[in-house]
């Protein structure tokens, strides 16, 4: 069979006689054979053999979380694609989108990566699906600092359940997080780690709710870096969302301010730290900021001294409650792959801001809230695809409403 596009979630869609199969790490034009099964009410190919590869298939190793292994320069339309399909299959809007912008770097990128510890030894990604574990002896897709800290710590045997690393780009520094074992016991070690090189390490307790969820600790030395995001500088740490390829983030975000007219009062919800309510402060007289993580609005908050802001108010709490604060000119979106929910649509609908800046990181669900705007008497005025993560089927997307 031969597989005909690349679909969201980043399989490649071919089709049998039993109807359309889902087919992982398979890539547009290829020829694939395998095992149908149905799982979660879709065909999925098990054992998957390829036939017959594409010419540009990228040629050298890539590590399991690299689910789109083309060279650099055909990955840019499939993502463009799964974009555009979207915005006409689910939001049902005829739009031009604005042409993708591609990464600055196709390999060295991410500053940001988690791992487990290899019983044999070293480290390894976690399958998705399986849980399994494959050992990672190089991960080209790490930034410089990050793929120092991955040579070293292939080397120590921690007794961890996994590593995260959080590296900065502008300070040339990388935090460690050390997930699982006993903090007592990891004193020592995370004070030698320091003495090597790293700028500090965080004891994380293992927890289903996800990574950082549990008790944190510091072990020793620093607990945030400074990055550069384009236009702003911000501190991030190991245990709250930051965007993991600044070079790509900074364009998006230099692009988003540009995009926005201005005027008396600005919210963002889903803020993390702030970054875009800080950059925007210029532009309005009162910037509120809606976060629910705590460690995300102290450094926020610290941020903000830093950078002498006055007119931006950091709220901890839920993006439902955003209703709370009233009307705004303009209200800035940057939520989960969720997407947004039910109760901020609802209050964007009925408070009708005269401008929406929506930053997406799943084309799915941005497509559906686009569609429910639109209907509800906004037009689409932007809309680009980004790319922060080569060689995965990942894409965000910057796109601006504006009141019909």
């Amino acid at each position: 069979m031969v597989v005909e596009k690349l679909v969201p979630g980043g399989y490649g869609l071919a089709r049998t006689a039993e109807g359309a199969v889902l087919v992982r790490g398979g890539l547009p034009g290829e020829e694939v054979e395998g095992r149908p099964a149905r799982r979660k009410g879709a065909l999925f190919l098990e054992e998957v053999r390829l036939l017959k590869p594409r010419p540009d298939r990228y040629p050298h190793p890539l590590p399991p979380s690299a689910d789109l292994p083309l060279v650099y320069e055909a990955q840019l339309p499939l993502k463009e694609g799964l974009v555009a399909e979207a915005l006409e299959r689910i939001a049902k809007v005829p739009f031009a989108l604005s042409p993708i912008r591609p990464s600055p770097r196709a390999l060295g990128y991410r500053t940001a990566a988690q791992y487990a510890r290899h019983p044999l030894g070293g480290l390894a990604y976690r399958l998705p699906e399986s849980q399994a574990l494959v050992r990672v002896e190089e991960d080209p897709l790490l930034a410089e600092p990050l793929a120092w800290a991955f040579a070293l710590l292939k080397t120590w045997p921690l007794p961890v359940e996994e590593i995260a690393l959080r590296g900065s780009l502008l300070e040339g520094k990388v935090l460690l997080g050390l997930i699982g074992g006993s903090p007592e016991a990891l004193k020592r070690p995370a004070r030698a780690l320091v003495q090597e090189g790293f700028a500090g390490v965080v004891w994380a307790e293992p927890s289903p709710k996800g990574r950082f969820r549990g008790r944190v600790r510091p072990l020793q030395g620093e607990t945030t870096l400074l990055e550069a995001f384009g236009p702003i500088t911000a501190t991030v740490s190991l245990e709250s969302f930051a965007q993991v390829n600044p070079l790509a983030a900074g364009l998006l975000l230099e692009e988003a301010r540009d995009l926005v007219q201005g005027g008396e009062r600005a919210l963002e919800v889903y803020a993390g730290s702030g970054l875009l309510s800080l950059l925007l402060a210029p532009r309005f007289q009162e910037v509120v900021a809606v976060e629910i993580s705590k460690e995300a609005v102290r450094r926020g908050e610290r941020d903000k001294a830093r950078l002498r802001v006055e007119n931006v108010r950091f709220h901890r709490g839920d993006a439902r409650e955003a209703r709370r604060f009233g009307r705004f000119d303009l209200v800035v979106l940057d939520p989960p792959r969720a997407g947004l929910s039910e109760e901020v649509r609802a209050y964007l609908l009925e408070s009708r801001p005269k401008e929406v800046l929506y930053i997406a990181c799943d084309p799915a669900t941005w497509a559906r809230d686009v569609g429910e705007l639109v209907r509800g008497g906004y037009e689409l005025a932007f809309a680009r695809p980004y790319d922060f993560f080569p060689f995965t089927h990942h894409v965000e997307v910057l796109s601006l409403l504006r009141l019909g």
